[in-house]
């Protein structure tokens, strides 16, 4: 009976150990431990009606942001969030999902609290995946000051044949991972 106290007691160690080290080496090295994370299936769809074509036109985008399963060591109620906006009309191309830019987006989480932050924007498409990465900082809100990251992976396909007027874009449909650290 003890040897399989013991056999278990090692295979513990085994398992955990190598988790503790990286722990021990992370705070070691300076690098900060995220307080929220969210991952897929948290997803966004975005849509744009008239859909986009290579040449710019008036469209109204509409997103929306569903956030979940999420995890927070300050915020421990935090498991999921929404984020959703109906812009306004605004002359766009399929050219634009690829540029940079700022953006500020506010998120409410299944608290009922809220996190606002602002970021820059890059877009890029690799193969046949388009990323949109934000970085910046949280400027209200809960987890405010700390610093944000959201990727968003979607497939680039109807992005690439609208770039090369081959098509149009009418929704992107990604899979998104937050962090706040």
């Amino acid at each position: 009976m003890k040897a399989k106290r013991l056999g278990a007691a090692l295979a513990g160690c085994l398992l955990i150990g190598p988790a503790l080290l990286m722990g021990a080496n992370q705070a070691a090295a300076g690098t900060t431990v995220a307080d929220l994370t969210c991952i897929p299936p948290s997803s966004r769809v975005t849509t744009w009606t008239p859909a986009l074509t290579l040449a710019p036109q008036s469209v109204k985008p509409k997103t929306q942001t569903d956030y979940g399963p999420c995890v927070s060591i300050s915020q421990p109620g935090i498991v999921s969030g929404t984020e959703s906006t109906q812009g306004l009309t605004t002359t766009l191309s399929c050219l634009d999902l690829l540029s940079s830019g700022t953006i500020t987006t506010t998120i409410t989480w299944n608290t009922g609290q809220k996190t606002t932050f602002t970021g820059t924007r890059t877009a890029n498409i690799a193969g046949a995946v388009l990323t949109n990465t934000t970085v910046g900082t949280v400027t209200s809100g809960t987890f405010a000051g700390k610093a944000v990251v959201q990727q968003q992976v979607a497939p680039a396909l109807n992005v690439t044949a609208c770039t090369l007027g081959l098509g149009t874009v009418s929704s992107i449909n990604s899979s998104v991972v937050l962090e706040i650290t």
